[in-house]
């Protein structure tokens, strides 16, 4: 990998560690409406992926879909404001955080039903197909998502039609409080693609640098229409379930351990400076402009006006 790829994906790692962070500390603060779900620990997913999507390719996420949303160009401005509740937001302050879409960056959402965005990007590679563009469509989703009848039915629909999509199961630990080994009765998830006839692989979700080449190559193999696959990248969730999660599930040891034993921007920060594609003092000073461009995002945030109420039919109905 050259220096410039490893330092655009960590760039866009320490935006979405710092948005998380940030996030937290806003809703301590009571300024958060709703509730947050944080992406902290498996910001190698989202980067490693969305860094072969061009704009018009599409994704779907999930109610953890902060790391989707940033990974894929989003301004970080309109994100704290949709958060905040500010007409400036994605959805001018009315979705909140697990809501936020934005269609030219192809963003067709997130989604705060399990599994729910799976049918939609199916649909999406089906617009790519009918049209003949070489457009592809990539599903964000949890290990407890890998279990909805939405995600069996989509991927059976895909691999007979070919269609150009990838399902990304970003396997955590945990759905919501069920760990994942209480939820299959395989050790391998990505076996399950060999009932659709698809490739199914299995990276470790905290190295980058494998999920970045096992993505692209399976991004590559679908504009060249030869259909869908499954990518399984396993990696662990620094925080609860949501903002507040009391945690009972997980032993003392998990929780304080999880983030320094399991941090994928350290392992970054690691192979990075190990390879000399840079030093740790430039990896600092992105670090910092993280930091900066995060303090500013919030102050724009936090100047924009509050939502307003709904205007009917305006903001219900399309034009």
């Amino acid at each position: 990998m050259d220096k410039k790829t490893a330092l655009d994906l960590y760039r866009v790692m320490r935006r979405i560690r710092d948005f998380e962070e940030r996030s937290s500390a806003l809703f301590a603060e009571g300024k958060v409406w709703g509730t947050i779900h944080s992406y902290a620990g498996e910001e190698a997913i989202a980067v490693g992926v969305c860094a072969h999507l061009r704009d018009d390719d599409w994704i779907t996420s999930t109610h953890r879909g902060h790391g989707h949303c940033i990974a894929k160009g989003a301004d970080l401005g309109r994100m704290y404001a949709e958060l905040l509740g500010r007409e400036t937001g994605y959805c001018r302050g009315r979705g909140g955080s697990m809501h936020i879409a934005d269609t030219s960056k192809g963003n067709l959402g997130a989604n705060g039903i399990v599994g729910g965005g799976i049918p939609i990007a199916t649909g999406a590679a089906l617009t790519a197909k009918q049209l003949g563009t070489d457009q592809v469509a990539v599903s964000f989703f949890g290990d407890g998502a890998a279990n909805q009848g939405g995600f069996h039915e989509s991927a059976n629909l895909a691999a007979l039609w070919k269609l150009p999509v990838v399902y990304v199961c970003e396997v955590n630990q945990y759905a919501e409080s069920l760990p994942v080994e209480r939820e299959f009765p395989i050790k391998d998830i990505s076996k399950r693609a060999e009932g659709y006839g698809i490739p199914g692989v299995r990276v470790n979700g905290l190295d980058v640098r494998e999920v970045y080449k096992a993505a692209g190559e399976l991004i590559a193999r679908a504009r060249r229409g030869e259909g869908p696959s499954f990518l399984v990248a396993e990696a662990y969730r620094h925080e609860g379930h949501y903002y507040g999660d009391p945690r009972k599930y997980q032993t003392k040891e998990q929780i304080e351990g999880w983030k320094t034993k399991f941090d994928p921007i350290a392992e970054a920060r690691r192979w990075i400076v190990d390879a000399k594609l840079a030093t740790a003092a430039e990896l600092d000073a992105i670090d910092a402009d993280a930091i900066e461009e995060a303090k500013r995002a919030v102050a724009f945030a936090e100047s924009s006006p509050l939502a307003s109420p709904i205007d009917l039919p305006g903001d219900v109905y399309a034009s």
